[in-house]
């Protein structure tokens, strides 16, 4: 085995010129964790007593600099030692000093601020203060003026190029070669047609190219050859299900609802599928905006088209639910929160849930415009998949026609009143009875209980139809307020403030709903939303369709275009590509041709000693980026050089019979279904990562996932060595090489190809023959033998599959 091992090492070293990328798993305690985790932990339970009002025991805690100071006790966190800190000590109750005094903090507020201390208790204000004033002071007018983000979108000149004119092949790459030539870089020479073809293929489908598709783009000579490409891809199924896992990513997807028993959403699947359509069809982004916020409240032009819109608001009813109460003591001011936060950042880029205790400290949203937005979703009806204390799906969306819902809702109601007639009877029967004959009144005493059972068993039946996960209009006079809402000081749905009125955010404009508007007010909000005039809807979008594509976006936080978020690194490019975004009609393909026809995208990513002493990190883009597969196409590629991969549209899931479902906090639902379907269509869930997800920086499905982090771990060497799916993939891969080719040198070309897009070097074909030959001598083969076994050419799989070649894209 240790030559074996050797032998592999050996092979390894053949696969990439780059060491992997190193990341960490969790992103650190940031000013937006501060300010909507730990600030209001602080302001809530600890200023009253150490605020700038009274500082009890000479603590003050609403500063860094404060909390280092300390009190009569000496500094509350220890920078040097953060988990001896004497603040820790304190809320955890260890000595003699309990703080806050009254009760211990509960446990996740606890949480909080132990994770922040032990960060070294980073306080955003002091590295804001130098771009947004003073953060004490709230001047939205000011903020809004002073920060990029929120100026009008104006397509600028495109710029000439002096030196590099040969270089140029769209608007893209003069803005991109002006920008160099100031700093005294050239863009890298052109990529090699084969890495060229397998970038776009993941690119643009996630998959690697076939064989068969490398020979027909090198044998085409013809100036529009790669563009034939691009457009043959985008018309591919596989692009919808490659682009729509990135915006499932965004939208924090998952197939089960979150709460601390995690039911599953059999029907969740619905706007998975939607939201592929949606991208192969192109469906324009403002009209994609619209749906996904209000596609319940668009006319449609026939009853697949409603069902379509319903589906779309899947959207809003993926926001995470929360404890495990019925409806009566549901915390639904959490699932409004989660969903004003992903909203915020998925579609304008602003981390707008910072504002629901008090104004934002750098950005310009006061508090009451958090509680203007609340309005629309508080009046809106959100399903509820079931829950511990609960366990019937409640307020899914029928998709069946109106008039045989509305018959069969009839007909139920009719069934319950005569059951709420013969439970009346039989109560008043059973209370006469109690004075006259004891066993006749228990045997009437069962009989009304069975009763009240068969009632409760049809008023908890599903509807005869199929039904999505989608949001309606709340109904006047129902379980939840329709209409404005009102703000809650500090946060405390306890605690009620002045009412708002519903409206966008005022420094986007403030649009309020017109004096005679009914219901939730949803439409206006994604039209608003929509507009073309907005600042950010069409930046925060190109950004993310180029952040796909070079691994990084012109803005490097693409969830926060606010004060705390990066500023662009090419504010015209980011420009330019909004306003032809918005002229294309909101095209993401046409945005794909754009930015894939350039020569930027087409450079190939080695090194320039030159370039790199100007520009190391590659802000400028002289090169190609290197980039690892995300953990989808790693898997996906694995199934498919094997010929394993099941190309079909993903369905339902094998969820468990809901009859059965009896899920708890103690015993919440957990599962992992098995297919051979494309990575997009596992079933995902809130409460626990598929381990294959988790392992290769899979989405976060508990909060939006703006960009996927790459972390180089054992673990990941480890599964490609020994997984059971690895393992069958190698026997299907092996079986593959065996029937499609009939000599081993064509064999080991074949696999190549198959892997890496490239015929194999002499040397590496050598060294894979020889690497047959060994293993089939340590297996017990006949010493000698020209025909290696299917074993040995499964270890060969292996090991290909562990080379970084496979796993990077140049």
């Amino acid at each position: 085995m240790r030559r074996v091992a050797v032998l592999l090492v050996v092979l390894l070293g053949t696969g990439g010129s780059r060491p992997p990328l190193a990341g960490a798993a969790e992103p650190p305690v940031d000013a937006e964790f501060f300010e909507k985790k730990v600030r209001p932990v602080l302001v809530a339970h600890c200023h009253s007593c150490h605020g700038p009002d009274k500082q009890k025991g000479g603590l003050r805690l609403d500063s860094r600099a404060a909390v280092l100071n300390g009190g009569d006790t000496g500094p509350a966190v220890n920078t040097t030692d953060p988990a001896n800190s004497l603040l820790l000590g304190m809320i955890r109750y260890d000595g003699d000093i309990k703080m806050p005094p009254k009760g211990k903090l509960a446990d996740a507020d606890l949480a909080v601020l132990t994770r922040w201390v032990q960060a070294g208790a980073p306080w955003p204000d002091a590295g804001a203060a130098a771009r947004t004033g003073p953060a004490a002071t709230f001047d939205l007018a000011a903020r809004a003026k002073a920060h990029w983000s929120f100026q009008p979108v104006k397509r600028p000149a495109v710029p000439e190029v002096r030196g590099q004119k040969s270089e140029v092949r769209n608007a893209i790459d003069r803005f991109l070669l002006s920008a160099l030539e100031e700093k005294g870089l050239s863009f890298a020479p052109p990529a090699d047609k084969r890495v060229l073809l397998r970038r776009v293929s993941f690119d643009l489908t996630g998959l690697p190219p076939t064989p068969e598709e490398i020979d027909a783009f090198l044998q085409d000579d013809s100036p529009d050859a790669f563009a034939k490409v691009v457009d043959h891809l985008l018309a591919s199924p596989a692009y919808g299900e490659r682009w729509g896992r990135h915006w499932l990513d965004v939208v924090r997807y998952s197939d089960t609802a979150g709460d601390n028993s995690d039911y599953p959403v059999p029907q969740m699947y619905r706007y998975r599928n939607w939201v592929i359509d949606a991208l192969n069809a192109d469906m324009p982004y403002d009209e994609f905006v619209r749906q996904q916020l209000a596609g319940d409240l668009l006319p449609a032009k026939d009853e697949a088209d409603r069902h379509s819109k319903i589906i779309a608001t899947g959207y809003l009813a993926n926001a995470r639910r929360f404890g495990s109460y019925e409806d009566a003591r549901y915390p639904w001011y959490l699932t409004y929160e989660d969903t004003i936060d992903n909203l915020g950042k998925a579609f304008l880029g602003l981390t707008v849930g910072c504002a629901r205790c008090h104004d934002h400290k750098f950005d310009p949203i006061p508090q009451e415009d958090y509680y203007a937005l609340y309005g629309f979703f508080q009046s809106t009806r959100f399903p509820r998949a079931g829950i511990e204390l609960d366990k019937v799906q409640r307020d899914f969306v029928p998709l069946a026609p109106a008039d045989k819902v509305a018959a069969a809702e009839a007909e139920r109601d009719r069934k319950l009143a005569e059951f709420d007639a013969r439970i009346k009877a039989l109560t008043a029967a059973e209370k006469g009875a109690l004075t006259v004959a004891a066993p006749a009144a228990v045997a009437l005493g069962a009989k009304t209980r069975a009763a009240k059972k068969e009632r409760e068993a049809l008023a908890d039946r599903p509807p005869p139809f199929p039904a999505a996960y989608a949001v309606a209009e709340a109904k006047p006079g129902g379980k939840r307020k329709v209409g404005n809402a009102c703000v809650q000081i500090k946060g405390d749905p306890d605690r009620v403030g002045p009412e708002v009125p519903r409206r966008f955010l005022t420094v986007l404009g403030g649009q309020t709903l017109p004096p005679d508007a009914t219901g939730s007010g949803r439409l206006e909000l994604a039209n608003w939303i929509a507009d073309p005039n907005n600042p950010l809807t069409a930046r925060v979008m190109v950004n993310r369709i180029w952040q796909h594509h070079f691994g990084r976006g012109i803005v490097r936080t693409p969830a926060n275009f606010g004060a705390l978020g990066e500023r662009p690194t090419h504010p015209e490019l980011l420009d330019y590509l909004a306003s032809r975004f918005v002229g294309s009609g909101w095209s993401v393909k046409a945005m794909h041709r754009l930015i894939m026809l350039s020569r930027t995208y087409q450079m190939a990513s080695g090194d320039d000693a030159a370039n790199a002493r100007i520009d190391v990190t590659n802000d400028y883009l002289w090169r190609f980026d290197r980039r690892r597969l995300d953990a989808e196409s790693i898997r996906d590629a694995l199934l498919a050089v094997g010929g394993n991969l099941d190309r079909s549209p993903g369905g339902p899931h094998p969820f468990p019979d809901p009859a059965r479902w009896d899920f708890t906090q103690h015993n919440p639902f957990k599962a992992v279904y098995d297919t051979s379907r494309r990575s997009v269509y596992l079933m995902t869930q809130r409460i626990q990562r598929h381990p294959f997800l988790a392992l290769f920086d899979g989405p976060d499905t508990n909060a939006g996932t703006p960009a996927r982090v790459t972390s180089t771990t054992p673990l990941q060497a480890l599964y490609l060595m020994n997984d059971p799916f690895v393992h069958a993939q190698a026997k299907k891969f092996a079986a593959r090489l065996l029937a499609e080719r009939a000599d081993d040198a064509g064999r080991v070309e074949r696999a190549y190809l198959l892997l890496f897009g490239r015929p194999p070097k002499d040397d590496e074909s050598s060294a894979a023959r020889d690497y047959l030959s060994r293993v089939s001598e340590k297996l017990g083969e006949r010493p000698g033998s020209s025909r290696p076994s299917a074993a040995a050419w499964e270890s060969l799989a292996r090991a290909l599959f562990l080379s970084n070649e496979f796993v990077y894209v140049d």
